[in-house]
């Protein structure tokens, strides 16, 4: 039975050296975890406030490294500090999905219907016959949007809602803000999209809306490769990776057809009391 011995010998000798491996496995993947999330709470502003949802910054960190929260949901998080965040836990740099304003009816390009003295908020407004813009389908400019974002890419100037795509993060909070369904999301700060809402025909918008896409069907003809189409009176962005996106958002009559620009939220022009007032406010995450 020697050769038996010898094999239960072999066998625990295996089984002791797996075991040391796993072990020794074990504390380098914990220490490496362990000195990945001090990098990461170093890298924290410390203020220990919680308005990120976290007790405190080391619970922050914690978060960020199994993935359920993002370096915007920080208000003390500079972009240089949000950076290095997403740095040290290896994210990609590439552009993510933001949000635009389907409409360019700034103050002065449309008409109001009527004088609105009810509450400064967006959902107030539409409830009362649809809101005082000469489109029903317009952004209608007191704020909810503003309110519901996270991360302080959205400001209202000239009765019109803007977001800086620098800023934004794709989160998507504030399309579901909008009672009129003025916000969209795009691929990325690239894209090409139509500065509308409105699917009613011309006739019927001329009169509220100077800027409205009147369905004139230019940008479709012009479209070689399938980038715009017009569906139920309204241009449409179909293709926004390839075309020639520049010379047919120039041939625009109405100047519909654009990509997300700047427009921070030092620029707004929505009072501070009205957004305060806003019942539909939400915490920054």
């Amino acid at each position: 039975m020697t050769w038996l011995r010898i094999l239960a010998s072999l066998f625990a000798l295996f089984a002791a050296a797996f075991a040391a491996a796993a072990a020794a496995s074990f504390a380098t993947s914990s220490a490496s975890r362990d000195d990945s999330r001090r990098r990461l709470r170093a890298a924290l502003p410390g203020w220990d406030c919680g308005t990120c949802g976290a007790p405190d910054c080391a619970g922050f960190a914690a978060r960020l490294k199994d993935g359920s929260a993002r370096a915007a949901q920080c208000e003390a998080l500079d972009r240089e500090s949000a950076e290095r965040v997403d740095s040290l836990l290896a994210r990609e740099a590439a552009d993510p999905s933001v949000a635009v304003i389907a409409c360019a009816g700034a103050r002065g390009l449309t008409r109001p219907r009527f004088s609105y003295d009810g509450l400064k908020d967006c959902r107030s407004a539409a409830s009362f016959y649809g809101g005082d813009r000469g489109c029903a389908s317009a952004c209608l400019g007191y704020g909810d949007c503003v309110a519901s974002c996270p991360v302080g890419a959205i400001s209202v100037r000239d009765g019109l809602a803007r977001i800086d795509p620098d800023r934004c993060d794709g989160c998507g909070d504030c399309v579901t803000s909008c009672p009129n369904g003025v916000i969209r999301m795009v691929r990325d700060r690239d894209s090409w999209y139509v500065a509308c809402n409105s699917t009613e025909s011309a006739d019927a918008k001329a009169p509220g809306c100077d800027t409205a896409c009147d369905s004139c069907r230019i940008c479709e003809r012009l479209s070689g490769n399938g980038e715009f189409r017009v569906i139920d009176n309204l241009a449409r962005a179909v293709d926004v990776s390839t075309g020639t996106h520049d010379e047919i958002a120039a041939a625009c009559p109405r100047g519909c057809i654009r990509r997300p620009v700047l427009a921070g939220p030092e620029e707004s022009t929505l009072r501070d009391e009205d957004f305060r007032a806003s019942p539909y406010r939400k915490p920054r995450r």
